[in-house]
């Protein structure tokens, strides 16, 4: 059953605000006083025109009309660069920002138990980290400063209003009631909709990486028609919530560009009725006006990047959900190492159980193999013997405690899962080995666990030895060779019992044979547990189980099993055959 990762709280993201900030105080508020100053200088724009008109009404030499032009130009001048050194300060912040928000994703990322990363889809996890980290990369970049400069902006254009001239600055009341109940309606019913349209663009991404990861087997099955018709679903629930925020918007606008027209009328009938009376001078009537029609500009500014850092709060929720601690495990140190399955049951969805009522007991140091049709349940077994997954009924313990309760860090030095899917991460050959701890081995420890997976030989020619980099634009890795260096690591990682899913699969079957001599040395007084497609690991194991529709149907050794001429005779004699 597909689960979706948590959304972290409104309190969560402010507190991530409030944290982000006092870690950078002194560069946020050097961004502020450059924006502050920046609009100031602005705002004798106005003014200067103001003066202007006013020596022009009276006649007054070009001298002074010309450095009056001068000034206004000059402070233009100051105003861009003021607004340039800003906006280059406001970037080197949110580059810092943002790369301290990847980090803590990542990290966050890597934590989480595998069974939760394996339900929720790895589509989920790269959406957060690619489109709602550029969301978030978006707002602190130009959402953040945009909205600090308009607020600024605005509220030192209104105070300047007040000074210029108290009355003519009533004509701005007529805007308040017209902006401000449609935009209160909008950013209440907004949020969940963008909560919703984000989920929908994630499932669209999560939908999209699925079908490329499994292009083959779509391909094989004949289902990319299927597979299309997924995505043109996905892509369409996300329009939809695109339109629906479209839809919110349409309602919303004519009321902000009413908000920007009604003020200069009711100014300028207010300005006519004062100027008759001597009140004003019309040169104050003209900045008053100025100054009406340049807060149009920073408030559709403030109105919508405010949206915009909506969409970038709820990303950053979705983001900071991550991080949210999974249930902690609380299982005490186990008592011994016999696992037992006692009636364990396990369902993917519900009403669809997978495993039906198993029991099975399997004594330290013992050599167990797992057979059976292909979606019989075996990789599912083993996941439940790994805690990878917890059972929907019945407990699968090791030493008396329940695996799925056991801490991570105390269940990967008791039982580890070896699947056929490995991988080669950028960075050296060592690096690869020793994750995470590059400096916890020595070269002759890792070339043992080399040797004991058959892959020295191959690492000794390497141009660099375990300094090679290896991974994407480096030293290319054979998918077999990669399984290997799988094996090696789990050498390394010293665990009292192993579950290999398939994880020799990639090699030939000369090679597997080879390998898994060269393993038996190494796995000598450990539990294994394979769960094999090769019918010669099962005959070189102490016992047999045989899966088939979720349930063990037979147990035993190679040579009772053969005796009783039942499934696992059966499929002994189709694999001679073929």
């Amino acid at each position: 059953m597909q689960v979706r990762l948590p959304l972290a709280t409104r309190e969560d993201a402010r507190g991530w605000a409030r944290t982000t900030f006092r870690d950078n105080r002194a560069a946020f508020l050097t961004v502020i006083a450059l924006f502050g100053v920046a609009a100031v200088a602005g705002l004798a724009g106005p003014q200067l025109l103001g003066y202007l008109v006013d020596e022009v009404s009276r006649g007054s030499d070009t001298v002074g009309i010309d450095l009056l032009a001068l000034a206004f130009v000059a402070i233009l001048l100051v105003q861009a660069a003021l607004k340039r050194a800003a906006r280059v300060r406001a970037g080197v912040l949110g580059e810092r920002v943002l790369a301290k928000t990847r980090e803590d994703f990542v990290a966050a990322s890597l934590r989480l138990p595998l069974g939760t990363v394996e339900a929720a889809g790895t589509g989920d996890l790269l959406s957060r980290a690619t489109s709602d980290v550029e969301r978030i990369d978006n707002a602190t970049r130009n959402a953040a400063p945009e909205i600090t400069i308009a607020a600024i902006t605005v509220l030192l254009t209104v105070a300047a209003m007040i000074v210029t001239s108290p009355l003519l600055a009533l004509g701005l009341l007529v805007s308040l009631p017209v902006i401000y109940f449609p935009t209160r309606r909008y950013w209440r019913r907004s949020p969940r909709t963008i909560e919703r349209m984000l989920a929908a663009w994630s499932g669209v991404q999560s939908g999209t990486h699925e079908t490329v990861e499994g292009a083959r087997t779509a391909e094989a099955l004949g289902l990319i028609g299927r597979r299309v018709r997924h995505g043109e679903r996905a892509l369409q629930g996300a329009l939809t919530g695109e339109r629906d925020l479209r839809r919110l918007q349409v309602r919303w606008v004519p009321f902000l560009e009413l908000s920007h027209a009604l003020p200069i009328a009711a100014m300028l009938l207010l300005g006519a009725w004062a100027y008759s009376q001597d009140l004003v001078a019309l040169g104050t009537i003209t900045t008053m006006v100025l100054y009406v029609q340049a807060l149009a500009s920073p408030m559709d500014e403030l109105l919508w990047w405010v949206e915009d850092f909506a969409v970038a709060g709820t990303a950053l929720r979705r983001v900071l959900g991550v991080r949210t601690p999974p249930a902690e495990r609380t299982g005490g140190p186990p008592r011994g190492r016999d696992i037992e399955l006692a009636g364990v049951r396990f369902s993917y969805d519900t009403g669809r159980e997978v495993l039906h009522g198993i029991d099975l007991n399997i004594p330290t140091g013992e050599r167990l193999a797992v057979v059976g049709p292909s979606g019989a349940g075996k990789s599912t077994l083993g996941r439940l013997l790994a805690g990878v997954a917890g059972p929907t009924g019945g407990s699968v313990t090791v030493g008396g405690v329940e695996v799925s309760t056991l801490p991570d860090d105390v269940l990967r030095g008791e039982v580890l899962l070896l699947t056929q899917e490995q991988h080669v991460f950028s960075g050296t050959l060592r690096e690869n080995l020793s994750l995470p701890e590059s400096d916890g081995w020595t070269d002759a420890q890792l070339l043992d666990a080399l040797a004991s997976a058959g892959a020295l030989e191959w690492a000794r020619g390497l141009p660099e030895g375990l300094d090679t980099e290896l991974g994407t634009g480096a030293q290319a890795v054979p998918a077999a060779m990669a399984q290997q260096l799988a094996l090696a690591r789990v050498v390394l990682a010293d665990p009292h019992t192993l579950v290999l899913d398939e994880a020799t699969s990639l090699l030939d079957t000369s090679s597997a044979r080879e390998l898994e001599r060269t393993l038996a040395n190494v796995l000598a007084g450990r539990t294994v547990i394979a769960i094999a497609h090769r019918l010669h690991t099962a005959a070189a194991a102490d016992r047999v189980a045989v899966v088939e529709d979720g349930r063990i149907t037979e147990l035993g050794s190679h040579a009772s099993l053969l005796a009783e001429g039942g499934s696992y005779a059966r499929l002994v004699h189709a694999s001679r055959a073929e």
